[in-house]
């Protein structure tokens, strides 16, 4: 099952963890702070993650000290 995800940015500690676990999920934003890149979703939690990216976006999410990576069945509003 596919998912949407956001990163919760007052939640975040910039340890990069999420980057390290997918690369082509997650990025730093200018602020030095994690974000959702995927297909350019500019952490807004609107673009569908494809599925052969699920095992990656859960090991960033086992990974998070913070807990503070989203995920939704519906994209974010």
């Amino acid at each position: 099952m596919s998912k949407y995800v956001k990163v919760k940015k007052d939640s975040c500690i910039a340890c990069g963890s999420c980057g390290s676990a997918a690369p082509e999920i997650f990025d730093f934003d200018d602020d030095g702070l994690a974000e959702v890149i995927f297909e350019g979703d500019g952490n807004k939690g609107v673009t569908l993650i494809a599925s052969d990216l699920l095992e990656e976006l859960n090991d960033a999410i086992d990974s998070c000290p913070t807990s503070c990576i989203k995920t939704a069945a519906a994209p974010f509003a």
